[in-house]
């Protein structure tokens, strides 16, 4: 390509006779996708600073995780109060609109609940994933494992001591768990890496 045909002005007419477009491979489908040659160009699809990450981090990931853990919640807890609804108007012997209206309470009422527990932990474990990311200066597995154990130890805080540490200790050792899935999913280049770097 040449900087003569660059000048040449861009023709929508008849397909052009010489060049890239005219090649019978490239010739286009119908009269209206003609186009001109000098508009492909092979530029990546998303436009990264210098020195940034090409993925997303633990802040941009927190907006998507809080949302699904609320909707998954949603799931399980309305699953649960179906349940619970069906055994609760069964022994009550209600049926007709009375039977439909309980079974709906159940269910929002445990649906909301869940919702918002799972909400409430997928927040906290965000935010102290994005805290440590902020101090540490890197985004690995002892972020996640810190954040897991953190979390848990947050959110049964006000529950005394004992359940506490039990919160903390589930916690750890459930981001304990997703770590190694994940690095045994990743490959044992993962795993030795990891060895070489912490052991």
């Amino acid at each position: 390509m040449t900087d003569d045909y660059l000048n040449k002005p861009i023709s929508f007419g008849a397909p052009p006779t010489s060049g890239i477009a005219a090649s019978p491979q490239l010739q286009p489908l119908s009269p209206y996708l003609n186009y001109d040659a000098r508009y492909l160009q092979a530029q990546p699809e998303f436009i990264f600073p210098e020195g940034a990450s090409k993925q997303r981090g633990r802040f941009e990931l927190a907006f998507s995780q809080i949302g699904s853990s609320a909707m998954i919640g949603a799931c399980i807890g309305g699953a649960g109060g179906l349940y619970n609804g069906i055994n609760a108007t069964r022994l009550a012997k209600q049926t007709g609109k009375l039977r439909r209206t309980q079974l709906l309470n159940h269910v929002m009422k445990q649906g909301a609940a869940t919702a918002n527990t799972f909400g409430t932990i997928a927040v906290m474990y965000s935010a102290f994933g994005v805290v440590l990311q902020y101090a540490r200066g890197e985004d690995d597995e002892i972020n996640t494992i810190a954040a897991g154990g953190a979390t848990g130890l947050l959110y049964k805080s006000t529950a005394g001591l004992r359940k506490c540490a039990i919160g903390g200790g589930i916690g750890l050792a459930l981001s304990s768990m997703y770590v190694l899935w994940c690095m045994a999913g990743g490959g044992s280049k993962k795993l030795s890496d990891l060895k070489s770097q912490y052991l």
